[in-house]
């Protein structure tokens, strides 16, 4: 299918070589210089986000990760059968990882970094091609800005190295978005079967991103040219000719979605710790997004400014980069938090996918702090060159006040107090303390993620609440055993360790009261809190010397 006047009214571009248009975009984009553009911001998140990645401490998602990738294939199916059906597509992928690499921490973290930096380069080849399509000044400038921008975020960082599938997901979602404008702009089957599968692979590593699809559909509904006297003269009417086949790979990556989607509606228990969000979800959100609270107020300007520079929501405007980004930024996660006010469903990890259209605007807002800096500086008498320097340095004072912000907290994000547990230092306590027969009990079984991290030292306890086996039971954790059995295995320990969150997340996450009776007549001889987790230390009464 060849484009037509309805076709690039959807994608506004203006004309000549390396403008946007199909040609010229293809001339601009595919020289080595403008390669840079990409490469750059992908280097960069390579440093940022690989330095020091296996210091902090893997937590108990990350454990979580461990214990379903680290069963054979068949064991994973069956597991999904039952609970984390939602990341089951990711522990598939992961069991290959360990496989090959074991379960350090380096090892874990290394697909989401390479995810990561490939989000950040299709970032910036997004940005590049939507301020052409937007008439911006200085399009692989403005890509390059926005790579940079997505480096540069703590949560870009924190997701970069952790052992979870939220990297992936944005990079997926990256590249949809891509793949979305580039359908549009060129109307063939290839672009939207692509673009469905991309669609397809963001749902898999996580439900949430479906949402996506909603702020496209915006996206494209603000794109569109209503003018009948338009639409007379195309072939089809353009809603017809970009709707129905995006209609189409919508409803294909759905088809592949719903198995997954079916199973994990079956298991929302697992989502009980979710709390309703408030203001302060909203706050956080919001400072997450900018990077630190200071950095709000230049962040949300610069979006703004932004939105402005990629000529804003035009009606009629085309794919424009404000037109993409900014339903892409907001849409998600208000969507999100509207129906978790009825059903708790947000979590701020849900909806990172979103980040690097807040990077697009930032970008957009610097290239319009130089353009207008460059306009107070015409009348001057000033040379060109010389006023060319002179506007460039609005936006590099802005990017430099920005990267001062950013090191206190990308420093932060890498130490071990940046997530909920050090599960490393726990290991380490038991290792230090432990002797030869001493048993362990979880309180409650979920509280066994704390030994699948660092296992060594766990090994050589005695587990005796473990009912059935976590590949035996098709679970993550496996089962408890009956009070009964865990009261007799007691009673032939000389010394237990008990495993607790310090603070339950809910009620499936207390300690049972049948198992914490057994221990009220025993004597506690050790106790430490680390972070999240508190080990205690009882001496079994029919072995006191």
């Amino acid at each position: 299918m060849r484009g037509t006047p309805s076709d690039a009214a959807v994608s506004r571009q203006p004309a000549g070589a390396g403008s946007g248009g199909p040609d010229g975009s293809r001339r601009g984009s595919w020289r080595p210089l403008g390669w840079l553009a990409v490469v750059i911001p992908v280097l960069a998140e390579l440093i940022v986000g690989g330095y020091r990645i296996g210091s902090p401490s893997l937590w108990r998602d990350e454990a979580a990760t461990i214990s379903g990738s680290q069963r054979p294939v068949f064991a994973i199916a069956t597991m999904v059968q039952h609970e984390d059906a939602v990341h089951g597509p990711y522990y598939l992928l992961m069991h290959l990882v360990i496989t090959a690499g074991g379960i350090s921490a380096t090892v874990l973290r290394l697909p989401s970094l390479i995810a990561m930096c490939l989000a950040v380069g299709l970032t910036a080849a997004l940005g590049r091609r939507l301020a052409q399509a937007s008439g911006m000044a200085a399009p692989q400038a403005a890509g390059l800005l926005a790579g940079l921008a997505l480096a540069a975020v703590p949560l870009t960082t924190r997701y970069a190295q952790e052992a979870r599938p939220y990297a992936l997901t944005t990079l997926f979602a990256v590249l949809a978005t891509y793949l979305l404008v580039r359908a549009v702009a060129s109307p063939r089957w290839p672009w939207w079967v692509l673009y469905a599968a991309a669609l397809a692979l963001t749902g898999l590593f996580s439900l949430a991103s479906v949402l996506l699809v909603g702020a496209h559909l915006v996206s494209l509904l603000v794109a569109r040219r209503t003018s009948a006297a338009n639409d007379a003269r195309a072939e089809r009417p353009p809603r017809r000719r970009v709707l129905a086949p995006w209609l189409a790979a919508c409803a294909a990556a759905a088809v592949l979605l719903t198995p997954i989607a079916v199973l994990s509606a079956g298991q929302s228990a697992q989502l009980n710790w979710v709390r309703t969000p408030d203001l302060s979800t909203i706050a956080t959100l919001v400072r997450d997004f900018a990077g630190s609270a200071v950095l709000i107020p230049v962040v949300a300007l610069l979006a703004a400014a932004g939105c402005a520079e990629g000529t804003g929501l035009r009606r009629g405007g085309g794919l424009t980069l404000t037109a993409i980004a900014l339903p892409w930024l907001v849409l998600p996660p208000a969507l999100l938090l509207a129906v978790s006010l009825a059903h708790p469903l947000y979590v701020e990890r849900y909806v990172l996918f979103c980040l690097p259209a807040l990077a697009l605007l930032t970008s957009a807002g610097l290239i319009w702090l130089a353009r207008m800096t460059r306009r107070a500086l015409a009348g001057r008498g000033l040379p060109a060159r010389r006023a060319d320097l002179l506007a460039a340095a609005a936006p590099a004072a802005a990017v430099l006040v920005i990267a001062a912000a950013l090191i206190g907290p990308q420093r932060a994000i890498r130490q071990d107090s940046a997530r909920a547990d050090n599960l490393r230092a726990v290991a380490a306590v038991i290792a230090r303390h432990e002797l030869r027969g001493d048993a362990i009990l979880y309180l409650p079984r979920d509280t066994e993620l704390v030994s699948v991290a660092y296992p060594a030292p766990f090994r050589r306890l005695r587990d005796i609440g473990l009912g059935r086996s976590a590949i035996a039971s098709g679970t993550l954790r496996g089962t408890q055993a009956a009070p009964g059995v865990v009261a007799a295995r007691l009673r032939q320990a000389r010394r237990v360790w008990t495993v607790q969150w310090a603070v339950p997340l809910s009620r499936t996450t207390e300690a049972p009261a049948s198992e914490t009776r057994l221990l009220a007549p025993l004597r506690m001889i050790g106790r430490w809190r680390i972070q999240s987790v508190i080990l205690r230390l009882y001496l079994v009464g029919s072995h006191r010397g």
